[in-house]
């Protein structure tokens, strides 16, 4: 095992890992991940997250929602189905919503309806909400800023000391997930008291303007994730068709590099950033 890492976005419910998935989980704990978080895109891959949470308690979590992009195929009961499964005790954020102007799966203003239906939902439960943005970086933003107009601070779990407690840094409790957006969107989300994560996109040779918005996050908003099984970090991407939660090593190492710390040191840092965004420590079992 090397360092303790945390994936906090994979979507194990896919198809790619249906053959082994057990061996996916415990290639990654052998590689030093000891939390992986499994997302939701639908009521009925929102149910299996929690199935599989369930399967290996204390290692996965799961995330429930209904992602933008199949938000014109959620069925009646659907959004109910959610709100029930968010409140499971092995399930630490709603989503993943948000929205997506690259693909035209769903109208704008349906993907909003929901987005706002998830935020609303992760403030009742007092639980992060994820955050998914493609070629929609002002509307994310501009929608962010009115919940943050209806939102009281979040409780989490931090003293309100703290300069990552909500109260201090903006009032929402949430994750732009694999970011790739400019820096004044990652300064925006930041001011709103969101946390950062990033994936293998932060690899590629070509994303120097990625890594500089990385090398202005605080240390203490970062967070890292695979987006398993798609977006296989550098070294592997090319050489492997599944990406897994064991890569987010690369990705650690990475952000490492970019902030001038040791990997160890980066792994500790934004596992500890997400046991606190996600209400969890290492005794936590679900």
């Amino acid at each position: 095992m090397t360092h303790t890492l945390f994936d906090t976005h994979a979507h194990l419910d896919e198809d790619a890992f249906a053959g082994d998935l057990a061996d996916v989980v415990q290639r990654a704990v052998d590689a030093g991940v000891s939390r992986i978080v499994t997302i939701g895109t639908t009521a009925e891959s929102s149910r299996r997250a929690v199935e599989i949470a369930t399967q290996f308690p204390g290692t996965v979590f799961a995330a429930v929602g209904i992602q933008p992009n199949y938000a014109s195929e959620a069925k009646p009961g659907d959004w109910d189905a959610i709100v029930a499964l968010a409140a499971e005790p092995c399930v630490v954020a709603v989503g993943e919503t948000g929205l997506d102007r690259y693909w035209d799966f769903a109208p704008i203003d349906l993907q909003v309806e929901y987005f706002r239906r998830h935020l609303e939902l992760s403030r009742k439960l007092d639980k992060p909400f994820v955050v998914h943005c493609r070629d929609a970086e002002a509307d994310v933003v501009a929608e962010l800023r009115r919940a943050a107009t209806r939102t009281l601070p979040a409780s989490g779990s931090l003293d309100a000391g703290d300069p990552a407690h909500p109260s201090r840094a903006g009032s929402l409790r949430g994750v732009m997930h694999s970011f790739s957006g400019d820096s004044q969107t990652a300064a925006a989300c930041l001011e709103l008291g969101l946390h950062v994560s990033f994936a293998g996109m932060l690899t590629y040779k070509k994303n120097d303007d990625l890594r500089r918005t990385a090398a202005e996050i605080p240390r203490e908003r970062l967070l890292v994730e695979t987006d398993a099984p798609y977006l296989t970090p550098v070294p592997l991407r090319g050489k492997l068709k599944r990406n897994e939660p064991a890569n987010v090593v690369h990705i650690a190492a990475c952000l490492a590099e970019i902030h001038g710390l040791p990997p160890e040191e980066m792994a500790a840092m934004t596992t500890a950033n997400a046991e606190r965004l996600f209400g969890l420590s290492l005794s936590f079992t679900g």
